[in-house]
């Protein structure tokens, strides 16, 4: 029994599905950005396909191709993390080496 269509479809332009292919043959890419990229071209090529299947063929959880799909959609087309991500550091690195 086939489930629901996805509610966020993003549209990529010629020149972001030409950057994706671009990244995906690259062999030194970050491994986050080449899988965003693969998520992107599969998306492309079969955009009606159901996000555990998406998941499935990708090797991660539905969530993570659910919430880039939304972010594409709602935000444009990005391969990287949003600023501000991440844990901040402790202490400086300068402050460290004068105590």
């Amino acid at each position: 029994m086939p489930g629901l269509k996805p509610i966020y479809r993003p549209k990529f332009t010629a020149a972001q599905i030409a950057e994706v292919k671009r990244i995906v043959k690259k062999r030194s890419a970050p491994v986050a950005v080449a899988e965003r990229a693969r998520l992107a071209l599969l998306l492309h090529e079969s955009p009606d396909l159901e996000n555990p299947v998406v998941a499935r063929q990708l090797g991660h959880h539905e969530n993570w191709v659910r919430f880039w799909r939304k972010r594409w959609t709602n935000e444009g087309f990005s391969l990287t993390d949003k600023s501000g991500r991440g844990r901040k550091p402790a202490f400086s690195p300068t402050r460290a080496r004068a105590g």
